[in-house]
């Protein structure tokens, strides 16, 4: 999040719904909910409830221009997102507009009311296809605009794929279409699925279908969601999984109004672990998730990171329970001989050994568990990993990258960086102990807190209700090891006395 910028300004220029659910009146409550101060440029006035929509108006071309200009000049944004745009004349004048504005473009291309109310006539919609795609950052049609756009027929996920491809084809950055489910075999009917591509990379989102009638805005909401949070600093990966949440809170709690499709909720930010969406490179994946095995009622507490055996065998017979091997400077018979002598000896003191990205040889010496980074994910054989029945961590460092996680549901997640760092190269901004609240009120796996984190400020991160907190250089650096690790284990309540089993290795 970019924290330069406490309320960043985010336009909605779309149509107004008397019935409150939709439009402008919908972007309104979701763009403020999530932090945005929201401007509005109005390009049509309804005449809807939630069972119709009777009468349908548009501004002149004169008063729309007028509206642009006056913001443009006071209240630049920091995103747009364009919902309903009304007649051809409009769609110039809006594009016009948008071309001096150096700003993310969200378009929303309303076409049919959720009552089936035609709203956008053949010319017009050519005019957006011509003159409004080739500016437009991200375009969130449904599979009803998808279709009318390209002219397809979307049944499948392989058909919303080659759908996205042909919009991308017509000048726009990026698609995401808004899902549902899919004529597939062994597609669960009990999963609403989301596919986003920008002819480079593609995801899934995936969340359980809500079932209600409160449905009224559902779209509107979601690309206002999308556009507040990258006007707040998040990127859209990000922005799609907050997005998301917030909708699905929203029918959720939708407030049933009216006797037709009612509108959602606006509950503020979504916090609730039922709401998240998962996120994967394929529907199918989507629909299998992995389940690891938990690691028990201890907390994983005190969590050294260390690179080499020696400092395995150095700490465990100090109290330490929860250790973690990476190695980043080995390979071979050298890499796999640390591996299997750091197994051997924390299995002697019943200790949960965690070995760093090799997998295969943790599984090979049935060390305790795994731990992996996003980039990790891609490669490693899950399945096997999985079945192997060794647990899991993640990391994790955004909204996108817990979504990812959620999709293997791992044993624990661990969440940095906290504060700087200089362990690693970190791409990502300190999230610091606020979303590490935020993430530990939302989410029910074990937390483990890592980065920039030292005896000093561990306490404040300990009252976070985190689960653990992973340590390198505090330990590594120490001039007096025993002490350091007796300090923190005494900060979790952890016993610093080695057990008689714990010393027999020592002994023989």
């Amino acid at each position: 999040m970019n924290t330069s910028i406490s309320r960043p300004i985010v336009w909605s220029i779309a149509g107004s719904d008397s019935g409150g659910g939709a439009g402008i009146q919908a972007d309104i409550k979701t763009m403020n909910s999530l932090g945005a101060h929201t401007c509005t440029v109005i390009t049509a006035i309804t005449a809807q409830n939630t069972q119709e929509v009777s009468l349908v108006e548009f501004p002149s071309p004169t008063m729309l221009e007028a509206q642009l200009k006056l913001l443009a000049n006071d209240l630049p944004p920091c995103a747009v997102k364009l919902g309903m745009l009304g007649e051809s004349s409009s769609i110039e004048t809006i594009v016009n507009a948008l071309k001096t504005l150096n700003t993310y473009i969200i378009c929303d291309p309303v076409m049919i009311s959720s009552t089936g109310h035609e709203l956008i006539s053949q010319h017009a919609l050519n005019t957006m296809i011509h003159q409004l795609f080739p500016i437009t950052d991200l375009l969130t049609p449904n599979r009803m605009e998808a279709e009318k756009l390209t002219g397809r027929c979307i049944k499948t996920v392989q058909d919303t794929e080659a759908a996205a491809l042909e919009l991308l084809a017509m000048g726009v950055r990026s698609v995401l279409i808004k899902g549902g489910h899919y004529a597939e075999k062994n597609a669960p009917t009990s999963l609403c699925q989301d596919f986003w591509t920008d002819g480079k990379q593609k995801i899934w989102l995936t969340s359980p279908r809500q079932q209600t009638r409160n449905t009224h805005g559902t779209g509107c909401t979601l690309s206002a969601a999308i556009t507040a949070c990258l006007g707040l600093g998040y990127d859209m990966p990000d922005a799609f999984v907050i997005a998301k949440a917030y909708v699905n809170q929203g029918l959720r709690c939708a407030p049933n109004l009216g006797k037709g499709y009612g509108p959602l909720a606006h509950l503020g930010w979504p916090e609730h672990y039922e709401d998240l969406p998962w996120l994967t490179p394929s529907a199918k994946a989507g629909w299998e998730r992995f389940q690891f095995p938990d690691c028990g009622e201890t907390p994983l507490g005190f969590y050294p990171i260390v690179n080499r055996f020696e400092w395995v065998e150095k700490l465990l017979p100090l109290g330490v329970s929860t250790i973690q091997l990476r190695i980043k400077d080995l390979e071979g018979e050298a890499l796999e001989r640390e591996i299997a002598q750091a197994s051997a000896f924390a299995s002697r003191f019943n200790a949960r050994l965690f070995i760093n990205d090799y997998w295969e040889f943790a599984i090979k010496y049935d060390a305790y568990g795994v731990h992996l980074g996003q980039e990790d994910l891609e490669t490693a054989n899950l399945k096997a990993l999985a079945q192997s029945g060794l647990r899991l961590g993640i990391s994790t460092h955004s909204y996108a990258e817990v979504a990812r996680a959620l999709a293997i549901q791992p044993s624990y997640i661990a969440v940095g960086p906290i504060f700087s760092t200089t362990t690693k190269t970190m791409r990502f901004e300190p999230q610091g102990l606020e979303a590490l609240r935020r993430w530990r009120r939302t989410l029910p796996y074990p937390l483990v807190a890592i980065a920039g984190i030292f005896l000093e400020n561990a306490p404040e991160v300990i009252r976070t209700g985190v689960n653990g907190i992973a340590v390198v250089r505090d330990i590594l650096n120490a001039d007096n090891i025993s002490e350091r690790v007796s300090q923190w284990l005494s900060l979790f309540g952890q016993s610093t006395i080695p057990t008689q089993t714990q010393l027999e290795p020592l002994i023989r």
